[in-house]
């Protein structure tokens, strides 16, 4: 139940009294929001720099990979015949063929005059599939009414011979017609099939290969390469090729080149990512006059800028300096620059320094192993933002022990607060009764006396 101070009998403000007296009281508690906003801002400074590490290490990682070195790229002379390289270091080369044929599945048409409608009687209990050896290789019951469109439902809902069918409308009117068209699901020679039941059947696409001719048509050394489907993923090593497109006249070329682009588009997001988490670190840890950041003067954090830098700038073993491969501190000395010519230029004329420099192993004229750039950037990012040793990681569940501790505090003083307006109010409350008593005992008094008798 609540007390009411008003000040009625004293006629002063007893709340604002209170407020101002509870404020004071509070004093130390407001003291422990404001480092409880101060710690929870710093936690959330060091997560936000340790995301830019943690990209660093995504980074400096994908260059560990040893399949990034071999990159390499498909090219195609025709938009007839797509290529993509695949597999690890494939090898370089080209190879010249026509497109003599794409690859198609086998298709027939089922037709029977006494077929009007859907629902007609499709004229046989099953279907009979064999091959285009006549080797059977199953039949399909028709179920249903035995219609026609239960002829082509028994054939979708088979499973094992692999064919599909639909009703066809072949003419309409007075005299409709319906005809059954029976595909296969896969293309290639070897999927041509041929089929007993009711009516007639006829081919309406033959069941065919892709065919690659290799060498000059004609030719006494021409020869044929095929596939049961438009993709050729065998015929030249670390290549898949695709066709879409005969045409028996005109040469196609694909070729497979090394792809220094590729390694060069890893190194440019490394870079990018050591500038981001630069960058960051810088912002949150600024000491410049009026600086607010949550991290002032870190010095775990402001450490971890100057390793950056000498992990991406510093001399690689015998090697040298990284400012071969294109990569060098900005003029300020706050960034780092990526010559991605200069890296590419490298790769194309060394590549296997280029990868020494960068992945890391015995150095010219060393059995001592040396880590490389994204090696070294590797572990310091590994070292920072590892979540559960990485030194970033810590100090930010460090100050996410420190809010708790703080908190726990605060409500202490919640508790204490309340019990001490509590008290307050009471006090006040009190002294407003005594003081009503004592103007009541006073109104009395004066009317006591006021009722004497006066002398005449």
């Amino acid at each position: 139940m609540s007390m009411s101070v008003d000040g009625l009998v004293s006629g002063m403000d007893t709340t604002s009294i209170i407020s101002g007296l509870m404020q004071t009281e509070a004093a130390p508690q407001t003291a422990l929001k404001t480092r409880l906003s101060t710690t929870k801002t710093a936690a959330s400074a060091y997560r936000t720099v340790n995301t830019t590490f943690a990209a660093v290490r995504t980074a400096a990682e994908a260059l560990q990979k040893v399949e990034i070195w071999g990159s390499a790229k498909a090219t195609s002379n025709s938009t007839s015949v797509t290529a993509t390289a695949t597999g690890t270091n494939p090898p370089t080369g080209s190879l010249t063929f026509t497109v003599q044929s794409l690859a198609s599945a086998h298709g027939l048409v089922n037709q029977n005059a006494t077929w009007t409608s859907t629902t007609a009687a499709y004229g046989a209990s099953s279907i009979v599939v064999t091959d285009k050896n006549d080797v059977s290789k199953g039949s399909i019951p028709i179920g249903g009414t035995g219609t026609l469109a239960d002829a082509a439902a028994a054939i979708n809902a088979d499973t094992t011979l692999g064919l599909t069918a639909s009703v066809v409308q072949v003419r309409a009117g007075t005299s409709p017609l319906y005809a059954l068209q029976i595909s296969s699901k896969t293309t290639g020679a070897a999927t041509e099939f041929k089929l007993s039941g009711a009516g007639t059947f006829g081919i309406t696409s033959q069941a065919s290969d892709a065919e690659l001719k290799i060498g000059t048509p004609g030719a006494a050394g021409a020869y044929s390469v095929y596939s049961s489907t438009n993709t050729f993923d065998s015929v030249m090593p670390g290549a898949t090729m695709t066709v879409n497109k005969a045409d028996t006249a005109t040469p196609v070329t694909v070729g497979i080149a090394k792809d220094p682009d590729a390694i060069a588009t890893k190194m440019q997001a490394l870079v990018d990512a050591v500038n981001s988490a630069l960058q960051t670190t810088r912002d949150y840890t600024s000491s410049a006059p009026g600086s607010t950041a949550a991290l002032k003067g870190d010095y775990a954090m402001t450490s971890l800028v100057s390793r950056l830098l000498t992990g991406v700038a510093g001399a690689v073993g015998k090697d040298g300096s990284p400012a071969k491969l294109g990569l060098e501190l900005a003029k300020d000395g706050k960034s780092v620059t990526f010559t991605k010519s200069t890296f590419v230029d490298a790769l194309k004329s060394n590549p296997a320094l280029v990868q020494r420099m960068v992945d890391g192993s015995p150095a010219a004229g060393s059995t001592a192993a040396v880590p490389g750039i994204a090696d070294r950037l590797f572990d310091i990012a590994k070292a920072a933002s590892d979540s559960t040793t990485g030194t970033i990681v810590a100090l930010a569940n460090g100050k996410d022990s420190v809010a708790k501790d703080i908190q726990t505090r605060i409500d202490a003083w919640d508790l204490r607060l309340a019990t001490r307006k509590q008290t307050l109010t009471r006090q006040f409350t009190a002294m407003e009764t005594a003081l009503s008593s004592l103007k009541n005992q006073s109104n009395w008094l004066a009317g006591q006396i006021s009722s004497l008798p006066t002398s005449g």
